[in-house]
């Protein structure tokens, strides 16, 4: 549905986005994630016709937006960052007005039209206010609302949530996602946890660049290139740390706390793209030893986001040199491999301590229950 090709734009001697290329398909939304100034409105704004690209295409629904803008800009509804209103208008005489602007006479009705719009974006019971007066939430509806008429394919999506209050956020959210069921829709944002909320995909651009392209979820392993998990197992602990080591696919496993009487957390690292917890589950199960916790330790978005931006300055500067590493001050970093584990817990004998001071706050990883 959408398809970008070598995109570059140029601004004096500065590129603001440079040779960017992607597709998205039918029914997809996808996070466009980065920081300020990473060229996420730049490249809004060349994808809805807004601004020429210096070079390369964009495309929507095979049409290129520069060849045939008028064709394309039909199956687009944008959202700018900030929603063009007219404040003196009601909301009802603002959507009246944007019918008459894009959409050709006769092939909607126009009333059953709006009126399904405002019904779809929670606007109903606010059809004839002035939209001066309603919150920023509201107001923010009312841009959605007129994104969303003509029926468009495609919604390109410049901060949605921005500035709004958490309840507001919330609501704007759930709306985007009931909008996603049968729209592709492209959402610009700097807020890590509206990805996670909404999208099913995410592209990362820095610096001009996509530097990151998956699933959310499968970010973090192609960051890490495995898979760790913390596992609370009732029974001796050396015996457990025997069974938890000979299990096929398991790349490292040792304690990390007595939990409590009688029980124990081990880290256990996964060699890349095997998932161990079905074996694990069943090999400390014919032993009799129960588990009686089990959590992932992947990235969390904040953490990829951050991992990403910063390999991406180290390619850019090869001058760069790493941080020098203090023992023990990584416990379970969850980006490093088999050596950074081993170190950390090379002590045959670990004193028995809290899970919280076990793990250090910088070397968490996001923790979700299995």
């Amino acid at each position: 549905m959408i398809e970008v090709s070598n995109l570059t734009k140029t601004y004096g001697k500065k590129r603001g986005i440079d040779r960017l290329s992607f597709t998205i398909g039918d029914g997809e939304i996808v996070g466009f994630l980065g920081p300020n100034g990473a060229g996420k409105s730049t490249t809004m704004n060349i994808i809805s016709g807004y601004l020429s690209a210096s070079s390369g295409a964009a495309r929507i629904g095979g049409i290129d937006i520069l060849e045939d803008p008028v064709a394309a800009k039909r199956q687009i509804g944008y959202l700018p960052e900030q929603p063009p209103l007219y404040l003196d208008m009601t909301v009802a005489e603002y959507l009246d007005f944007i019918f008459d602007l894009k959409v050709p006479a006769g092939e909607l009705k126009r009333s059953a039209h709006i009126e399904e719009i405002c019904e779809l974006v929670g606007l109903k019971e606010h059809y004839t206010r002035v939209i001066r007066n309603l919150s920023k939430g509201y107001k923010q509806r009312v841009g959605l609302a007129q994104a969303l008429i003509g029926n468009p394919e495609v919604l390109i999506l410049d901060e949605p949530t921005v500035g709004l209050d958490p309840k507001q956020i919330i609501e704007i959210r759930n709306v985007i996602k009931g909008l996603g069921k049968n729209r592709t829709i492209i959402l610009s944002t700097h807020i890590l946890q509206e990805v996670s909320a909404i999208c099913e995909r995410v592209l990362v651009i820095n610096n001009g660049q996509i530097v990151a392209d998956d699933k959310p979820e499968n970010l973090s392993s192609m960051i890490t290139g495995d898979r760790k998990l913390t596992v609370r197992v009732a029974g001796p602990r050396d015996s457990v740390r025997k069974i938890l080591r000979s299990i096929e696919g398991v790349r490292f496993a040792d304690v990390t706390v007595q939990a409590e009487k009688g029980s124990y957390d081990f880290l256990v690292e996964a060699r890349p793209n095997v998932d161990i917890r079905k074996p694990m589950f069943a090999a400390l199960a014919k032993a009799g030893y129960p588990i009686l916790q089990l959590k992932s330790m992947d990235l969390s978005l904040e953490d990829i986001f951050l991992k990403l931006v910063e390999e991406k300055k180290k390619q850019r500067d090869p001058h760069n040199k790493a941080p020098k590493k203090v023992p023990g001050e990584v416990a379970l970093n969850v980006s490093g491999g088999e050596e950074s584990a081993q170190e950390a817990y090379a002590s045959p004998e670990p004193p028995e301590q809290s899970e919280e001071e076990a793990v250090s706050p910088a070397a968490e990883g996001k923790e979700e229950e299995i």
